[in-house]
């Protein structure tokens, strides 16, 4: 199974808006992405679930799943800041 390391690079972290973002992302892969962090695991296309990992800016955190390209991207946009316009 593909999986990436990746550092939250949003200011405020997964908070509501990056995990938005990420979920909707997320949510046009047919295969399940899952996002982990300090040993608690979450689904990538759940906001909701995005936000209780509690991932802050400069956390390292793990994106895995079948699709190498869904894992890529996903990883692609928890490195980037989400919260700049």
């Amino acid at each position: 199974m593909p999986s990436k390391n990746v550092i939250v690079g949003s200011a405020e972290g997964l908070h509501a808006r990056p995990a938005g973002i990420i979920a909707e992302a997320a949510e046009k892969y047919e295969t399940e992405i899952e996002i982990s962090f300090d040993g608690e695991e979450a689904d990538a296309a759940s906001a909701m679930l995005i936000m209780a990992l509690g991932a802050e800016k400069g956390a390292e955190v793990t994106v895995s799943g079948e699709d190498a390209d869904a894992v890529n991207e996903i990883a692609a946009l928890i490195e980037q800041d989400l919260d700049v316009d």
